[in-house]
């Protein structure tokens, strides 16, 4: 595309995964194509599963890579924040993308995605945003090229829409190549494949103990519907998540025994 045919003036791009992130360098390809002016702010490490989260008792550290690249010693949300709020003077971003994650983001992993987390933050501010992820089976074979030929055509095609009042796009690629991707599919958050957490726990060189924890996840089917329905059968799911998360139907209970 040439300049003054580009879809958006400006995009903001972060992560989860860190500023060197290969799916970062993928979304960064494909934006340039979509936009005059890209900016990248994104933590200066992997921050997964740090969510929504925001570093309000530590001072952030930011450093200038290149023009209009950052890294920020703190989460996916400080970066949004950080750009939004502080760096991008010249003007607010038309758009927010988080990602290309390695990995996908489905059903419940979804409340501790740092990837969703980003674009939760932009919405909170006010600005349109997505979240991209790329599923796989090995991590040492993840499937760039399917998210980096098909992000395009999915960005353009809800950009502008009103899903950007209250919520952003959670949107995944299956583990496939481009070739035998499905359709696009609307779908629900549904439960998606993580079980349990778990603490792993071992002793260090210097007999001290320490702990990593670890998500539990097992393949099993989800609900018609669902994002997990849709990616294990190689479609591109795309979910409008939103803040909101109360349970209306134990909230009516709850009032019932109350005023009972």
């Amino acid at each position: 595309m040439s300049g003054s045919s580009r879809l958006f003036s400006k995009v903001l791009l972060t992560n989860d995964d860190g500023i060197d992130a290969l799916g970062l360098r993928t979304l960064t390809e494909l934006a340039e194509e979509l936009a005059e002016e890209v900016w990248i702010v994104a933590p200066d490490h992997d921050q997964s599963g740090t969510s929504h989260s925001l570093s309000l008792n530590s001072p952030l550290r930011v450093s200038q890579k290149d023009e209009r690249r950052y890294s920020v010693s703190g989460t996916p949300g400080d970066c949004v924040v950080m750009a939004v709020r502080h760096l991008m003077m010249s003007g607010r971003p038309d758009l927010i993308l988080s990602g290309i994650n390695r990995g996908a983001n489905l059903g419940v992993e979804t409340v501790f995605s740092g990837t969703v987390g980003a674009a939760m933050t932009g919405m909170l501010l006010g600005i349109p945003s997505m979240a991209l992820s790329q599923a796989f089976s090995d991590r040492n074979a993840v499937r760039w090229d399917t998210a980096r030929a098909l992000a395009p055509k999915v960005i353009m095609q809800f950009a502008g829409g009103a899903w950007s009042q209250g919520s952003i796009l959670n949107i995944n690629f299956p583990d496939v190549p481009v070739g035998e991707v499905g359709p696009i599919e609307l779908t629900a958050q549904g439960t998606g494949l993580m079980d349990d957490v778990e603490v792993i726990s071992a002793i260090d060189p210097r007999s001290l103990e320490y702990h990593w924890l670890s998500l539990r996840r097992s393949a099993r089917e989800d609900a018609a519907g669902s994002e997990a329905f849709a990616v294990g059968r190689g479609r591109i799911s795309v979910t409008p998540l939103q803040f909101e998360r109360t349970n209306q139907s134990i909230l009516a209970s709850l009032q019932a025994g109350v005023t009972g």
